[in-house]
């Protein structure tokens, strides 16, 4: 009798063990699930920024054509387009612009470049932590346009104010980014080149340096942002020439077509050193993907 149970509740077992490897339906026969470990992983869409900008034209020139934005508020997108006909056509484009890029681009090379150093030294030496920390938690709320006229008394009314204001401007934000990236740096990568026997400086230059990358990245996008907001700042102030003294002098006279033009250049620089930084980033960073 106990032979005939168990054999018969093993023959159940079987069968139920044979009904599990069965598909409930037709619909759920060979499913494959797709891997989701890239998730999170982004790339790049080239079309849908030129895109989000037309759009953002248009409604802004229907708007003024038909009278639903005020031509008092808001110039048309078409007059804005024939004064860059005109600054292109009279060479006063480059006149401005030129000057401006000279500028930015000393003034945030000095910035960014001292930054990098000191952000690095910070994040490695405790002593240099020590001292320079406070300083630089000093001086980063300073607004940095009011230390313009001090400029002005150290340096002259030339390019050497311009140069300084822009420096200081780009320099805080990315000693605090670099020193922070640094102290984010995975340790167990660097206790993982210690236990290999790496020298503090091929552990500094493989592991801290690469790892710190991304935050760098990062402190220099906000720090360029900065370095053309006290570009535009130090030229209304101190500037014959230059793209914020054209805004100025665009704004006293009430033309906002030229107004608009100044602020469209603008930001069209910002969206250039945005990009190149992505490329820059891409390929310095190919190890990310």
């Amino acid at each position: 009798m106990a032979d005939t149970t168990h054999h018969s509740l093993g023959a159940q077992t079987e069968r139920t063990a044979a009904g599990a490897d069965k598909p409930h339906s037709a619909g759920e026969a060979n499913t494959t699930v797709r891997y989701r470990g890239g998730g999170f992983r982004t790339h790049s869409i080239f079309w849908v920024g030129p895109v989000v900008f037309v759009v953002l034209i248009a409604v802004w020139e229907w708007g003024t054509q038909t009278g639903f934005i005020s031509n008092l508020t808001l110039p048309k997108p078409s007059d804005v387009l024939g004064t860059f006909g005109e600054l292109w056509r009279t060479g006063t484009l480059f006149e401005h612009l030129i000057p401006s890029l000279t500028r930015f681009a000393v003034g945030s090379a000095m910035g960014c470049l001292a930054g990098v150093i000191i952000g690095v030294m910070i994040g490695l030496f405790s002593h240099v932590r020590a001292g320079l920390v406070p300083v630089v938690a000093a001086i980063f709320p300073i607004p940095k346009i009011a230390l313009l006229p001090l400029f002005i008394i150290w340096f002259g009314i030339g390019e050497g104010s311009k140069y300084a204001l822009i420096a200081l401007g780009t320099f805080t934000p990315m000693v605090v980014a670099t020193y922070g990236a640094v102290d984010n740096v995975d340790r167990t990568l660097i206790r993982m080149g210690q236990s290999f026997s790496l020298s503090w400086a091929s552990i500094v230059r493989k592991i801290v340096l690469p790892g710190a990358m991304p935050g760098i990245f990062s402190g220099l996008r906000v720090s360029l942002a900065i370095g053309i907001i006290l570009l535009v700042a130090a030229e209304m102030l101190g500037a014959r020439r230059g793209i914020g003294a054209y805004i100025l002098e665009a704004g006293s006279l009430y033309d906002l077509e030229r107004l608009f033009a100044g602020v469209i250049i603008l930001s069209a620089l910002g969206v250039v050193v945005n990009f190149v930084l992505g490329l820059i980033e891409d390929r310095v960073l190919r190890w990310r993907s």
